[in-house]
């Protein structure tokens, strides 16, 4: 019986022990970068980061903005992909210094347009993207016609329906989308990219002891070669 009682104890101590070495982090990218599978670039590379400190890596798929909310709440442990700075309006969030990766803010559409001047270029255009995508909401021009919307379907949806002239959204999701969408196509990449942004994992204050872990872990991925082996079979067939 004592025996018994000390094989439960045991068990339920490297249970307690599994989940509080588990983190979740919002996932708001799509494919090629995020999966419910976690098979995508970010994925993978978080998955790994977090494995070689001990943690196993959780993803939820949460609207933007909603993400951004209940991560400083603490309702979650943190965000995988974000532009630096966002601690000054979410005051809860500790970023990691080493970047996941680089973000290509791109607009796509069917008509030939002129980038040359930057964000400004867009005011004579209606524009559309996702709602929380906060280096937007920040460059588009003010007085710009915005339409804002919750994921990339209904992101191209508006577009092929010429309910906006462009839309902006990340180069290697809305490559991948156009490529398995094949009735889009008559909608092309504009050159050039808006913005080119370093995006961080962020995590709740709670696990500020994690993060110069997380960010050693990251850039020993970085410098043994595993990073650039999933950029080289997850992004690069899309160039």
């Amino acid at each position: 019986m004592k025996r018994v009682f000390y094989t439960i104890c045991l068990f339920l101590t490297h249970h307690c022990f599994l989940q509080a070495n588990e983190i979740t982090l919002n996932a708001t990218g799509e494919p090629p970068l995020n999966t419910p599978q976690l098979t995508g670039f970010m994925d993978l590379v978080a998955k790994e980061t977090f494995q070689r400190i001990g943690y196993s890596l959780n993803t939820i798929r949460l609207p933007a903005e909603r993400g951004l909310k209940n991560v400083n709440a603490g309702l979650e442990d943190g965000e995988m992909g974000r532009i630096k700075g966002l601690e000054k309006t979410y005051p809860n969030l500790v970023r990691v210094p080493e970047k996941i990766m680089d973000w290509e803010f791109v607009v796509f559409s069917p008509h030939g347009l002129k980038l040359d001047s930057g964000w400004s270029s867009l005011s004579k255009f209606s524009v559309a993207f996702i709602n929380g995508w906060k280096i937007l909401e920040r460059n588009v021009p003010k007085g710009t016609e915005i339409t804002k919307v919750k994921n990339q379907q209904q992101l191209f949806s508006i577009l092929i329906k010429k309910r906006t002239d462009l839309i902006i959204y990340e180069r290697w999701g809305g490559l991948l989308y156009l490529s398995k969408n094949p009735q889009l196509k008559s909608i092309k990449l504009q050159y050039p990219p808006l913005a080119r942004k370093e995006m961080f994992i962020y995590l709740h204050k709670k696990h500020i002891k994690l993060i110069p872990m997380v960010q050693k872990s990251l850039l020993s991925m970085k410098r043994d070669g595993s990073y650039n082996k999933l950029v080289n079979k997850i992004l690069k067939p899309l160039e």
